[in-house]
């Protein structure tokens, strides 16, 4: 008898949210701080030095602000499950009452209801509570550290790739490439994590594309309009 295995992508949730928002990241936020200084004027190694003190400082700051967020929210489940463990053991006849109660509204008998409790608190009833109650799991458990260097590094790989452009081309058709194989990147990044995540393909790529192109657009356009007032 063939065993039936599934995969879902679901299981990749939380290193996947944190690499696509980092890549993203890397490439709009280098690819606009690049459009805005050479629309201003400067010269290309001021450019380049700008676009490479914006990786550096974008990865690192990632990094910071996803560890933290992240942390913070382990930090509450923490809490949540300390306070579950208290009253498992202050009242734990009312906490299999209420677990119960929770099957009955997923559509459980309520005899059946209080029997899958009774088991379930018998095998695991943090366990039990803490995925049925309060919905947390091992899939979507917080891990500050995972988060922080996923997004780290694949802010530096976005971030790379607009660098690579200025790196190559220079002069008056500098702003041209960068833009247009920004774009290239932005919609390629789309399409990849909706191919990941099971989502549609057009959708993924167009969202990430035109917020990519409208960000650019704008510091481009700052960028020139203080030039021309220096």
């Amino acid at each position: 008898m063939r065993s039936h295995t599934e995969r879902h992508r679901s299981a990749h949730i939380g290193w996947l949210r944190a690499a696509v928002l980092g890549a993203n990241d890397g490439i709009v936020s280098t690819a606009s701080l690049v459009l805005g200084v050479a629309a201003a004027g400067a010269e290309h190694r001021t450019i380049l030095l700008t676009g490479a003190s914006g990786l550096i400082a974008g990865a690192m700051s990632m990094a910071a602000g996803e560890f933290v967020s992240v942390h913070s929210q382990k930090d509450t489940e923490a809490a949540d499950l300390a306070r579950e463990a208290a009253e498992l053991q202050q009242n734990p006849a009312a906490e299999q009452q209420e677990l119960a109660g929770i099957y009955v509204g997923r559509g459980l008998e309520p005899r059946l209801a209080d029997q899958v409790a009774e088991q379930l608190m018998k095998h695991d009833a943090l366990g039990a509570h803490a995925r049925d109650e309060l919905g947390l799991s091992d899939v979507t458990a917080a891990r500050p550290t995972q988060a922080a260097l996923a997004s780290a590094a694949s802010f530096a790989v976005g971030a790379v790739l607009p660098m690579a452009v200025v790196a190559t081309v220079s002069g008056a058709h500098l702003m041209a490439w960068v833009t247009v194989w920004s774009l290239v990147f932005l919609a390629s990044l789309g399409a990849v994590s909706a191919q990941l995540g099971g989502a549609p393909l057009w959708s993924g790529t167009w969202r990430v594309a035109f917020w990519g192109a409208f960000a650019m657009a704008v510091t481009a356009g700052v960028g020139a309009l203080l030039g021309t007032v220096a």
